[in-house]
């Protein structure tokens, strides 16, 4: 457990937070760091908890489950947050499942190319991302009309939208407390 605030462990946890780090525990059986932070306010560790199922593990998702993580990665560089990077890069390798192109997007996206892997709506779906991320007052109607007249509907711009926002939110979380993955599982998925 590693951050620049305190957080708990479970021997030390009261009914409350045993409650919320149960709810917090991954496919692994363990708490990331990126929930135990909120140990000490087991509310926010709940309501982070239900958010973060929404946005990426919500069976009525129908953006496919590697471009989520796709995008999750994106916002993440594009906010230099190594911790969430380091979890949903490997969550898109994993579901990408063909290492030659999941390189291929990777580059692209460090270099902040997306235009060099992606085409269509996926590309322009990566471009709204960026637009929301680095400049979120700028944004207007004409974004997501963009994105309806290449075919991508209203319930997935909601998915991507969320997602966006999301990484947003926790990539503060995290940069912002100094929390790194030491002690983690690192990904989602069990390693082959």
């Amino acid at each position: 457990m590693s951050a620049w605030i305190r957080m708990i462990g479970d021997e030390e946890a009261d009914p409350e937070l045993r409650a919320a780090l149960d709810l917090a525990r991954t496919p692994h059986g363990t708490v990331d760091n990126v929930m135990r932070v909120h140990s000490l306010r087991p509310a926010t560790m709940r309501g982070h908890v239900t958010l973060y199922r929404a946005c990426l593990h919500d069976p009525g998702n129908s953006l496919p489950t590697w471009f989520q993580e796709v995008i999750a990665s994106y916002v993440s560089m594009l906010n230099a947050c190594d911790y969430s990077l380091a979890n949903h890069w490997k969550n898109a390798e994993y579901l990408i499942g063909n290492r030659k192109r999941s390189s291929q997007i990777e580059a692209a996206l460090r270099a902040d190319r997306p235009e060099d892997a992606f085409s269509g709506a996926e590309l322009e779906l990566l471009r709204y991302a960026r637009k929301l991320t680095l400049t979120p007052g700028r944004m207007e109607k004409a974004d997501v009309e963009r994105l309806q007249a290449l075919g991508i509907d209203d319930g997935e711009i909601l998915e991507a939208n969320q997602i966006i926002g999301y990484f947003n939110y926790v990539n503060r979380l995290l940069n912002g407390l100094g929390v790194t993955t030491e002690g983690d599982v690192i990904g989602y998925y069990p390693v082959d």
